[in-house]
């Protein structure tokens, strides 16, 4: 059975409110072992209506050229920003915490200030914020944001790629795969690898 496309359902109910501007917001990169998380923020007003609202899925179910097609779309279109947190913080703080803050940091970097925020799941700390369950899967704004996200940390993991080499970094991204495992045995971690992750914890890394 197909996948519901996302709707403007809760971007509605925002702009229903007299709220001008509504921000999606999602983040990328919870799960590898190596690599910063990120986070996007697109926002939508309610007087406009573009041809990718009806493309736009949660960024894991589609593929790589669809993705890269469709964020130069929502780039070019809309309002959007992206929030980085570092390995070293995720280290620091835990990933919970490291994935609010690149939320918090992909808002603010926005060029207006969102009236309203839909979070993929996470509550945040601003007012007006509204956390949804698979808001990737539901709002057109979140799942943009999530296509935003993914391509972002994709283009920064094959750059990494390059500075890093024998990782495989340009094909699994830093996500725990098979060969990612088997390159972290073998070699030991390097310097953008998340200290603590199980995996990777057993290693003392150079200062």
């Amino acid at each position: 059975m197909a996948t519901p496309a996302p709707t403007l359902r809760f971007e509605r109910e925002a702009w229903r409110k007299g709220i001008h501007l509504v921000a999606g917001v999602d983040e990328a990169g919870v799960g590898p072992l190596a690599g910063p998380v990120t986070a996007a923020a697109v926002a939508l007003t309610g007087n406009r209506r573009l041809g990718w609202f009806g493309q736009v899925r949660d960024s894991k179910l589609l593929p790589g050229t669809e993705r890269e097609r469709l964020a130069a779309e929502i780039r070019r279109s809309v309002p959007f920003a992206i929030g980085w947190a570092t390995h070293e913080e995720i280290d620091r703080l835990g990933i919970l915490p490291a994935r609010r803050l690149c939320m918090l940091r992909a808002i603010e970097q926005l060029p207006e200030r969102p009236g309203h925020v839909i979070s993929d799941a996470l509550d945040l700390p601003l007012p007006g914020v509204r956390p949804v369950i698979k808001g990737d899967m539901l709002s057109v704004a979140v799942a943009a944001a999530s296509v935003i996200a993914k391509v972002a940390r994709d283009a920064l993991m094959d750059e990494l790629c390059e500075e890093y080499p024998g990782y495989g970094f340009c094909r699994n991204k830093g996500y725990p795969t098979p060969e990612h495992r088997r390159l972290l045995a073998a070699r030991g971690p390097c310097a953008i690898h998340r200290r603590s992750y199980a995996p990777v914890a057993q290693w003392t890394l150079p200062l």
